[in-house]
C-alpha cells in the first residue's frame, strides 16, 4: 500500500489533488495556528487585564500600560526605569547572540568537513551521530546536562576524584551549564543549513584557489563563506530565535539568581495571571526576533527566498 502511494503513476494521476491538500494544510496551519494567535496576542497586549467574562465591559479598554510597565515599571516605583525587566531582557538578547556566534564557530568547521573532506561513509556516520542524541526530548537532555554540571555532578566528582581539582567548579552557579546547554540544544539547526549550503559548492573552486596559492583562511573567507551565506543566515536566525525564546533549558540549567526573559513571560501568564502583560512582553520579544532576522539579511545581503531554499 505504501509503495503504491509513492509510485510515480499515483502522483501523475492525483498530483493536483495532493498539491491542493498540502496547500490547504499549510494555509490552515499558518492562518489558524500562527497568524490568528499572534493577532489575538497583539490585541490582548493593549487591553487591561480583566477576567474573560469582563471582556467588552467598562473595565476593558485599550491602553499602553503593559508596554509602559516594561520600560518604566509600575506607577508606584521609585526608579526612573524598570531596571529588573530591562536587565533580564538585555541579558537574554546579549547571551542569545553569543550563543548564536558560538554555535556558528563550532558548527562551521564540522559542516565543512562533512560536506567536502569526509568520504561518504564517514559523512553518513557523523550525520547519524549528530542526529541520534536529538531523538531524546529537549527537557530530558537538559536534565542530563544538569547531572553532568551539578556541584556534585559527574564532571566535578571526576575532577576532584582523580585529584585534578581540590574543589569542584560551580558550573550551574556561574551559568556555564546554561550556556553549554543552549549551544547544544540547537546545534543541528546551525549544522544542517551550513552543511546544505557548503555541500552545493563546486569543489573545483576550492582546488583552483589552492593551486593559485591561496591560504586556507583566504579560501574560506573569499570562496566558501560567501557561497554559504544563505546557510549562515538561516542557521543564525533559527538558533537565535529559539535561544531567545527558550524556556526548558534555562529553567533546568540556570542558577537561582539567573532569570531568562521567557521565564518572565511565563510568570506573567501563569503565576501572576496577567495575560495582557504577558502578551505585551511576548510581542516585544517577537519584534526583536524579527529585527534580528532583517538585520542578518541586510548584513549578508541575502533574500528570504535564498534562506528558505
Amino acid at each position: 500500500m505504501n509503495n503504491f502511494l509513492f509510485t510515480q503513476p499515483f502522483f501523475k494521476k492525483n498530483g493536483k489533488a495532493v498539491a491542493i491538500y498540502f496547500l490547504v494544510a499549510i494555509i490552515f496551519w499558518f492562518v489558524f495556528l500562527v497568524i490568528i494567535p499572534q493577532f489575538y496576542m497583539l490585541d490582548l497586549s493593549f487591553r487591561t487585564n480583566v477576567p474573560p467574562l469582563a471582556r467588552g465591559g467598562p473595565e476593558d479598554y485599550y491602553t499602553f500600560e503593559h508596554y509602559s510597565h516594561f520600560i518604566f515599571g509600575s506607577k508606584t516605583a521609585t526608579d526612573a526605569f524598570n531596571f529588573v525587566d530591562l536587565g533580564v531582557f538585555g541579558r537574554t538578547i546579549f547571551v542569545s547572540m553569543l550563543v548564536t556566534i558560538a554555535n556558528l564557530l563550532f558548527c562551521y568547521p564540522i559542516a565543512f568537513y562533512i560536506a567536502k573532506i569526509a568520504n561518504p561513509s564517514t559523512a553518513r556516520l557523523l550525520i547519524v551521530s549528530l542526529i541520534i542524541p536529538f531523538w531524546i526530548n529537549e527537557l530530558l537532555r537538559s536534565f542530563a546536562l544538569r547531572i553532568l554540571f551539578a556541584n556534585e555532578g559527574v564532571i566535578n566528582n571526576f575532577l576532584t576524584g582523580v585529584g585534578i581539582l581540590d574543589q569542584g567548579i560551580l558550573f550551574i552557579t556561574y551559568d556555564i551549564g546554561l550556556y553549554t546547554g543552549l549551544i547544544y540544544a540547537y546545534i543541528l539547526l546551525m549544522m544542517f543549513p551550513l552543511y546544505n549550503a557548503i555541500e552545493s559548492l563546486d569543489i573545483n573552486q576550492i582546488e583552483a584557489a589552492k593551486d593559485l596559492g591561496s591560504s586556507s583562511f583566504r579560501t574560506h573567507w573569499r570562496i566558501v563563506i560567501p557561497h554559504a551565506k544563505p546557510g549562515i543566515v538561516s542557521g543564525c536566525t533559527m538558533v537565535f530565535m529559539l535561544t531567545v525564546g527558550a524556556l526548558a533549558t534555562p529553567v533546568v540549567l540556570s542558577s537561582p539568581n539567573t532569570l531568562w526573559f521567557p521565564q518572565l513571560i511565563y510568570q506573567w501568564f501563569n503565576m501572576n495571571d496577567n495575560w495582557s502583560r504577558g502578551s505585551a512582553y511576548s510581542i516585544i520579544l517577537l519584534i526583536v526576533s524579527v529585527i534580528f532576522v532583517l538585520t542578518m539579511m541586510r548584513i549578508f545581503k541575502v533574500r528570504i527566498g535564498e534562506i528558505i531554499k
